[in-house]
């Protein structure tokens, strides 16, 4: 099987979407054909008035969503997923993390369901954060 040897070789590429409602990851073969999916369901939660999810719930339900995936190509093809060729991750297009020069979270994460933005943004210029387009 075409699909067998692909996953073998590694000639993958996994995408993980990190959305409001769930994790989604979704392993295709070069030409774009899905070959496996994996999902998480989670929900964020209203901490201190914001939306937010924990580093911890994120950690944990990208781990979960990788097992389901990784149990769905073992279901199917009947190997064990060992390669993969590529990889790209997103996340929600209207959430945010602040992080510090070194990679340190410095503020919760915010989901699309916030709106205090601006001060937030206003208070990250006033420390000289560095925004990337």
């Amino acid at each position: 099987m075409e699909a067998k040897r692909l996953i073998v070789n590694g000639k993958t590429a996994l995408g993980i979407e990190l959305g409001s409602t769930r994790i989604k990851g979704v392993l295709i073969d070069f030409k774009g054909q899905v070959l496996a999916v994996g999902i998480y369901n989670w929900e964020n939660s209203f901490v201190d008035d914001i939306w937010t999810y924990s580093l911890e719930e994120i950690h944990t339900g990208i781990r979960r969503c990788y097992n389901s995936l990784r149990e769905n190509v073992e279901g199917k093809y009947g190997v064990s997923l060992q390669n993969i060729g590529s990889i790209g991750i997103s996340a929600m297009m209207h959430g945010y993390m602040a992080l510090d020069k070194d990679g340190k979270q410095i503020a919760p994460f915010q989901t699309w369901r916030n709106t205090n933005t601006q001060k937030a943004a206003d208070e990250l210029t006033e420390e000289g954060a560095v925004f990337l387009d």
